[in-house]
């Protein structure tokens, strides 16, 4: 987490910088003048209070002060949350308005001290939060603040997803998001508070950052088939380092397809493919001969190609390269291993292995597994003498959980 200098509200609590501490003087400063100054003749009553023994109307029991952002605050971020304290209260109700009087959407903080926009608020636009307390008595108290939030940053780092809106994937399909700039280690926690996935049926699951430049999400184990998936990434206006800020918020709403999952095994030289926990189907495959031996590990579709052409000529020269049409290749690695359909290899399929890293299958079953698959679909390669290379491809589901939850910028909390 970094210093506090971009003044940022996270997760509920403020960051404690100057500007609150010189509210705080301020305000110790305030109360000590009213109560030196009012009553008169030595009284010490407080000024909010109206009589009580002689029958007038007591002050609210309840009490509320607002610490963030401070009152008649300038440059405040984007981000920011109301922060603030009440004493007494059994109630306690949080309003937002911009300029026009027009109210901001937001939720209040579990802790029940903080309250966050549902979005960025507008740059360069003046806003008043109104805290109100409401003790037992029914007596409402109220604290308000009126702040101007920072002008437009020059500099903004672009958010992108690899998925888009109603896109069907597998049950291995990490969800993965992409940022236009790397991001420093002491902002990732911040930009990590702010990504939230929801999944119905409810799923736990965490993020890891693969890169400075991306980060992904999958669950504890394979999504539950057909379920439905919303994640959103609230960047916009969030501080993300050497005067960078977030450009745009995101949300991706995708459903998870039927489980499709295949299992290649070495030794038998054939792929089990089971659907929805049932066994449906066992192809006869050719995985990678010794010197170009194929990657044991669990891998995930990444891309489908209906036709295309291997050339490797430049990567292996003219002696051992080559250049050839492929049918039905799903792309399990960036170094190029695929499932594809491999006609030449037909007669050895089932028995020998002789492709360069790939799993060869027959063109009708490449066929029928291009049918079938979705990105995100998995497939675990057992027994080869390669282990798979974790970042060759998405290989999420090749680690463990509780080596998975070390790449997150923030503590695994189990879910209860």
């Amino acid at each position: 987490m970094r210093a506090g200098q971009d003044r940022l509200i996270r997760g509920g609590s403020a960051r404690r910088g100057g500007r609150r501490a010189l509210a705080a003087a301020v305000l110790a400063a305030a109360v000590a003048l009213t109560s030196a100054c009012t009553g008169g003749g030595g009284d010490d009553k407080p000024s909010s209070w109206q009589g009580g023994d002689d029958g007038g109307e007591k002050a609210p029991k309840a009490a509320a002060t607002i610490s963030e952002p401070a009152a008649d605050a300038k440059d405040v971020p984007a981000t920011t949350a109301i922060t603030f304290t009440t004493t007494e209260a059994q109630q306690t109700a949080v309003e937002l308005k911009d300029s026009t009087g027009k109210a901001v959407e937001g939720t209040l903080a579990a802790d029940g001290k903080s309250w966050q926009p549902a979005g960025a608020l507008s740059y360069a636009e003046t806003y008043t939060a109104t805290v109100t307390a409401t003790g037992d008595d029914g007596k409402p108290a109220t604290a308000t603040s009126t702040f101007t939030v920072m002008a437009k940053p020059a500099k903004q780092v672009r958010v992108t997803s690899f998925l888009g809106d109603n896109q069907v994937v597998g049950v291995g399909m990490p969800l993965i998001v992409k940022f236009g700039r790397a991001i420093p280690p002491d902002y990732r926690d911040d930009m990590q508070r702010r990504m939230t996935v929801t999944a119905t049926p409810a799923q736990e699951g965490i993020w890891r950052w693969i890169s400075p430049t991306e980060v992904h999400y999958r669950p504890k184990t394979f999504w539950k088939a057909n379920s439905t998936v919303s994640y959103q990434v609230q960047a916009a206006g969030l501080p993300l380092g050497d005067g960078w800020y977030g450009r745009s918020d995101l949300t991706v709403d995708v459903k998870i397809g039927p489980s499709f999952v295949m299992t290649v095994d070495n030794r038998t030289k054939r792929m089990t493919v089971t659907k929805d926990g049932k066994k449906v189907k066992t192809i006869l495959v050719s995985l990678g001969k010794k010197s170009t031996p194929s990657s044991s590990g669990t891998m995930v579709v990444i891309e489908k190609l209906r036709h295309t052409v291997f050339d490797t000529m430049e990567e292996l020269g003219p002696e051992e390269g080559y250049r050839t049409e492929i049918d039905y290749a799903q792309r399990l690695t960036w170094g190029g291993e695929f499932i594809h359909a491999a006609p030449w290899s037909e007669g050895v399929q089932g028995k020998t292995n002789v492709s360069h890293g790939c799993v060869n299958v027959s063109m009708k079953d490449g066929n029928w597994l291009f049918a079938n698959t979705r990105l995100g679909d998995p497939i675990t390669v057992k027994g080869t003498e390669r282990k798979l290379q974790n970042g060759n491809g998405w290989t999420d589901w090749n680690m463990s959980w509780d080596e998975y939850v070390k790449g997150s910028a923030l503590p695994y909390e189990p879910t209860a």
